[in-house]
């Protein structure tokens, strides 16, 4: 197997700091093609999310059984076929890549590390989640802006409470803590967990009855589509494959011959199509047994993604990565990631009444209102950090500097 080395073909990127949001100024040698791997696919994780976050039929809070609640249509079919297929397999990659990494500096002492994690992933998470907080009580004092929030249903609480203005003092803490605003951090709060526990985790990982259990009850909570605690099952699964991968010498440069791209590309995307049919069908020709269908096909959906698009797009990488533009875009990863929530649900229904008179606008603004959002962070990012150096730093856990 190829295993990572200090090769004179290699370059230097930040491995200490997940590539969901690169990048630091911690380095180990990295081959170049697979640290720009780990960056291309890093930022169109981040890229996919918000697209995923855009997604505005009826039932928008998206889970793998999720019924689109809509009458069929073209336009559905597609958002669907992309929003709850093709990009999901983005969260369980950059787990991946976070674990792999995470592993590599296992010369470094632990308390350190920790630290470290907590001022460049749990520290910005609270502020981001008091910024979430911030905005959306704002906009709440106003008539028309109280309207999207109530609308985008994000900080309800229950059937009565629709606003942060409606919250208890307490119920406002387990916000800013537990559940932001900004929800997509979820991602940062179960890596921070996971980094924390990496010792027992790597133990397990190389250990063969441990390793068997921690799997075992990881693959479960995963396809039960369950969390226990603060034990996150998709999270935990993925980042301990990235750590068993790193400690094995695992190819990921090129596949073995049952990881061969072509037959898991079209398992991926016969599969995504499949789902997607069954979400608008299924019902009907299955009745109820159509959720666990719909559930398992999205785990096979998931795993097909993430193997046919790491080992069978690397002629996009190549040419993207060669780009400057595109290089110089994706060190504003992070700020996408954490600024485009709750930005883009806020704005979903007005942009839909917006473009109500286009056909097929729900297609439209699936599309549209993603790019704006993300052109918006890019522009807020690239100011900050040329105006306000120092607060970007904070704010990005020095990633993207």
């Amino acid at each position: 197997m190829n295993k990572i080395s200090n090769s004179p073909g290699a370059v230097q990127i930040n491995s200490d700091e997940d590539q969901a949001a690169p990048a630091n100024t911690d380095t180990l040698s990295l081959p170049s093609f697979i640290s720009s791997k780990f960056r291309f696919w890093s930022f169109i994780s981040m890229v996919l999310l918000v697209f995923v976050h855009g997604y505005n039929m009826q039932e928008r809070f998206l889970q793998p059984w999720t019924i689109p609640g809509e009458p069929f249509s073209l336009s559905g079919f597609i958002e669907y076929f992309l929003a709850n297929g093709i990009f999901r397999f983005r969260i369980p990659m950059l787990f991946i890549i976070s674990g792999f990494l995470f592993a590599m500096h296992d010369d470094r002492p632990y308390k350190s590390r920790a630290w470290k994690r907590f001022r460049t992933l749990f520290l910005p998470y609270l502020i981001w989640s008091a910024l979430g907080l911030a905005f959306t009580y704002g906009l709440e004092l106003f008539p028309w802006s109280r309207a999207m929030v109530s609308l985008s249903h994000v900080v309800q609480i229950d059937n009565t409470r629709m606003l942060l203005h409606d919250y208890k003092w307490y119920e406002l803490l387990v916000r800013w803590i537990l559940l932001p605003v900004p929800y997509q951090l979820w991602f940062i709060r179960v890596l921070f967990i996971y980094n924390l526990a990496y010792p027992g985790i790597r133990w397990c990982v190389m250990n063969r009855t441990g390793r068997w259990i921690l799997f075992s009850f990881a693959a479960l909570l995963w396809l039960a589509t369950i969390n226990v605690g603060l034990v996150e099952g998709e999270g935990l699964l993925f980042f301990s494959l990235g750590i068993w991968m790193q400690k094995n010498g695992f190819n990921i440069e090129s596949p073995s011959y049952i990881l061969k791209p072509f037959l898991w590309g079209m398992i991926f995307v016969s599969f995504a199509f499949i789902k997607t049919f069954l979400a608008w069908k299924g019902q009907l020709l299955l009745g109820g047994a159509v959720f666990p269908i719909l559930t398992l096909m999205h785990k096979v959906v998931v795993l097909s993604g993430l193997i046919a698009c790491w080992y069978g797009l690397d002629p996009m990488v190549k040419w993207f990565m060669k780009r400057p533009l595109f290089t110089w875009l994706s060190a504003f990863a992070f700020i996408i990631y954490a600024m485009h929530t709750p930005l883009v649900a806020y704005a979903i229904t007005p942009f839909l009444s917006f473009l109500e008179p286009m056909p097929a606008f729900h297609l439209a603004a699936f599309i549209l209102l993603p790019l704006l959002v993300i052109g918006f962070c890019i522009i807020t990012g690239f100011l900050l950090r040329l105006i306000a150096p120092k607060i970007y730093s904070t704010l990005t856990g020095a990633r993207g500097m």
